[in-house]
């Protein structure tokens, strides 16, 4: 028994040896061994860091102006520290009534005003459930009610007045968002008046917790000037959380660049923020101050721009778009015209370019916007007034929208060059005469110039030169196909040429590529084939799926992954060489087609696609002056222009020049355009010559007595397509009775909501599901041609380009006005843009 008490004695023994031993171990591995671990966490517990914004890098122009800069000013902020409430409030009420008695306002917004009977009231556009959420208060309270009940959560006095009350609410509130960083301080007041800071650093101790200090804020000195090419700042959002987090650097507060410059130069121009370490006591309230690191301003961005070339050109835009709104006369500083009638003329673009360089001189869009409504955070009113007047239409005015670089349009027969290019690398004689018999007929199809679609004339014979001073289309037919079509004989080239020859230069020439410049820009490729078909394609799909019930069983309808599979199939014939009769084949063992639509469906997918998947005369016709599947920026069109104008010699486009501290910006290597004999740009751009100073020259007018002579070439470019109404319901409501008067609105809506409640992955908006279900109720007596055939069509689009001097070029610029009707209406921004550059090289 007693050998059995002491072995279970020492059992407990070693136990409680072990035990101790374990606690020893850790106590030395705590205390010695993560001594500075431990030591740092605990510190870190009770220290706390400030981040001061740092100043922004500048934004130059060429010449060293002040685009973006940074704005100082004094002023106040506020933090709690160790006051309790009653005092915390005494320091908040006296600050208040200073800043009040030196017109200063406080910074921050709050949901709650007082009307003018002193009545508390909520702020239109408030979101009051979560501002009354975070104070743990009931969203179904009024404004009175959340004004008293605030009023006991922050412990005011009962004797203060409602509008003080209010005041001490508004910097509470402040620092109640901080949660758990209540430590930081609250900016109370901006921009504050001398009188105040006089004060405050006076008497600093007769107001707890306040701070006078130096603010930095973005400013953009010129105002809308290069709005487009600088970007703007704003907020951090959730989805660039991850991105811009507190870990590079970031807190949730700052501002980022948002587009242009700002955004591409984020990581030069962000400065590193300041920081200062405070010691905070158990409850997060700060104690005092550890030690300080002085904010870093950013890098400076120097661009290519010039700045005054940079207002010429948007302020020639801007009054020459006015003008042609009311057909009215243009004056500028190079010269007055008078401008046709071109009432849609809203939106437009201008890109000058250094030649020998690529740089960007200057590049406008109108309309455009002013950066410095977002430097310390846009309201909604604003914002929305910067957006799209009607969404639904792409031309439609949006300040915010970079014209210049997003805008992929046709550029009509400033192309012409790259045809004429193409046409004698492949054995185009320039000097050989070829005669304009008016138009050129293509199956049931005639393509003619413009003056024979006007008046039936014809140019008659002309060479290259000439065939570019009148812009003349039967010669550029000509020309593209290496056929006489009015001789009907073969013009005889060494190489055969084809559309896909033109293409290769065009790319050559840059378009279709990207540019290289900084900022985004949209990139449309040059047609080719295969991008025919894929649009064959896409047309085809969209027609099948939108139609699904009219060539579908219900059973493939209702399965949308089915559905697809089966379109998907059909559509995948295009590029086929496929009879009638094998489509319909094809079509018939395709389980889920409806019966009694097959043959309809296989002459739609036949003659409408299958068809058109291969490059024809026509398409040939309409590439070659500039038509058809050719869609260009502004920018990429002042590229190739001063491509042409170096002799084939391709810079990359850029905006930037230098960074502070870095020396100039390493561009991409250039490229060249093949040919075999240089001379060729030579006759192009003496046809550009003649089309700015010969005697039928379209731009004679307005380049003629320029005191540097000009190569330039305008172009008359067709949108096809309606311009959609902001809202398809509306309209179709609108004119319901007389598209179909049989049809009652109330069906049109019902069938509406079936569809998008049916199919939402194809019905994804109401416009496009009221017009499907029209055409459903209708039985296809409706149309999509009926249905829009009173909406308004689009207005030619006006193009000029133009380079000087023609003999040695310089500089070139590219206008684009969209809607702009007549192509010399854009001629005068560019005269303007070219003087101020000239005026410029003479003053210096």
């Amino acid at each position: 028994m007693n050998r059995w008490r002491n072995s279970r004695y020492m059992q407990l023994l070693t136990l409680v040896g072990a035990l101790m031993l374990v606690l020893l171990i850790r106590l030395f591995i705590l205390t010695v061994a993560e001594k500075e671990e431990w030591s740092q966490a605990a510190e870190n517990l009770s220290t706390k860091t400030i981040y001061e914004t740092a100043p922004r890098g500048q934004i130059l122009d060429r010449n060293g102006e002040v685009l973006a800069g940074n704005a100082y000013a004094m002023s106040v902020r506020m933090s709690k520290g160790t006051m309790t409430d009653e005092k915390l409030n005494d320091s908040i009420l006296k600050l208040t009534r200073l800043l009040g008695q030196n017109g200063d306002t406080l910074s921050a917004s709050f949901p709650i005003r007082l009307d003018g009977e002193n009545r508390p009231v909520y702020e239109d556009g408030a979101d009051r459930e979560a501002f009354l959420k975070q104070f743990g208060l009931s969203e179904y309270l009024n404004a009175a009610e959340a004004f008293s009940k605030l009023r006991k959560y922050f412990t005011i006095e009962d004797t203060l007045s409602r509008g003080d009350a209010r005041n001490i609410m508004v910097v509470r509130s402040q620092m109640a968002e901080l949660g758990y960083k209540k430590y930081m301080p609250v900016t109370v007041a901006r921009d504050v008046s001398d009188q105040t800071v006089s004060i405050l650093e006076e008497s600093g101790n007769a107001y707890p917790g306040v701070e006078v200090f130096s603010e930095v804020s973005r400013i953009y000195p010129n105002g809308n000037t290069a709005s487009h090419i600088l970007g703007y700042l704003g907020k951090i959002s959730d989805s660039e959380k991850e991105k811009y987090g507190e870990e590079n650097g970031y807190q949730s507060w700052d501002l980022i660049g948002k587009d242009g410059i700002e955004k591409a130069y984020e990581d030069v121009l962000r400065g590193k923020s300041g920081e200062e370490k405070i010691r905070v006591n158990a409850a997060g309230n700060f104690v005092k101050s550890i030690g300080k690191t002085e904010a870093q301003k950013g890098k400076d961005v120097i661009l290519t721009i010039d700045l005054q070339i940079q207002k010429a050109a948007e302020q020639a835009l801007e009054k020459a778009l006015a003008a042609m709104r009311t057909g009215s006369g243009f004056t500028g500083e190079y010269g007055s015209y008078s401008m046709e009638m071109a009432q849609k003329a809203q939106v437009g673009a201008v890109v000058a370019l250094d030649v020998k360089s690529g740089e960007v001189l200057a590049m406008a869009s109108c309309p455009d916007f002013d950066p410095n409504l977002f430097a310390s955070g846009i309201s909604s009113e604003d914002w929305e007034s910067l957006q799209s007047e009607n969404p639904r239409d792409p031309l439609s005015p949006a300040p915010m929208y970079n014209v210049a670089t997003m805008s992929a349009v046709q550029p009509g027969s400033i192309f012409k060059m790259v045809t004429a290019t193409a046409a004698m690398e492949c054995g185009l004689d320039p000097g050989r005469k070829l005669y304009d018999d008016g138009y050129v007929q293509v199956g049931n199809k005639s393509f003619g110039c413009v003056v024979w679609n006007r008046s039936h004339r014809k140019h008659g014979y002309l060479n290259l030169q000439e065939a570019l001073e009148v812009s003349c289309n039967y010669y550029f037919f000509d020309a593209a196909t290496g056929y006489d079509f009015y001789t009907g004989s073969s013009l005889g080239y060494e190489k055969k040429i084809g559309i896909d020859t033109i293409m290769d230069y065009a790319r050559q020439y840059g378009l279709g590529q990207p540019t290289g410049i900084e900022i985004p820009e949209t990139v449309t490729e040059t047609p080719s084939r295969e991008s025919k078909i894929q649009g064959l394609k896409n047309s085809l799909e969209n027609v099948l799926l939108a139609q699904a019930e009219t060539w579908f069983e219900r059973s493939v309808t209702q399965n949308r992954a089915l559905l697809d599979r089966k379109v998907e199939e059909i559509t995948g014939w295009i590029g086929s060489e496929l009879t009638r009769s094998e489509v319909e084949e094809k079509l018939e063992r395709i389980s889920g087609i409806q019966t009694e639509r097959i043959s309809e469906l296989a002459d739609l997918c036949k003659y409408t696609y299958i068809d058109q998947a291969t490059w024809n005369t026509a398409d040939a016709l309409n590439i070659a002056i500039g038509q058809g599947m050719n869609s260009y920026t502004p920018l990429q069109m002042a590229g190739y222009i001063a491509t042409l104008g170096n002799k084939g010699v391709r810079n990359p486009i850029s905006l930037v020049e230098k960074i502070e501290g870095r020396g100039k910006i390493e561009k991409d290597s250039i490229s060249k355009v093949e040919v075999k004999d240089e001379t060729c740009f030579d006759e192009i751009i003496g046809g550009m010559v003649k089309v700015a100073n010969g005697e039928n020259g379209s731009l004679r007018g307005i380049f003629g007595d320029f005191p540097v002579t000009v190569a330039a070439k305008s172009g008359t470019a067709q949108r096809s397509g309606k311009i959609n109404p902001p809202d398809e319901e509306e309209y179709i409501r609108e004119h319901l009775g007389a598209i179909a008067p049989y049809l009652s609105w109330e069906e049109i809506q019902a069938e509406k909501e079936r569809l998008m409640e049916e199919y939402p992955d194809i019905y994804t908006s109401r416009h496009t599901a009221v017009r499907r279900a029209l055409i459903n109720l209708s039985n296809g007596r409706v149309t999509a041609q009926t249905i829009d055939q009173y909406k308004a069509d689009y207005d030619n689009f006006a193009w000029v380009v133009s380079m000087a001097p023609a003999e040695d070029p310089q500089i070139a610029v590219a206008v684009m006005i969209a809607q702009g009707g007549a192509a010399a209406n854009a001629a005068p921004i560019a005269k303007e843009v070219m003087g101020t550059y000239f005026q410029q090289q003479e003053n210096k």
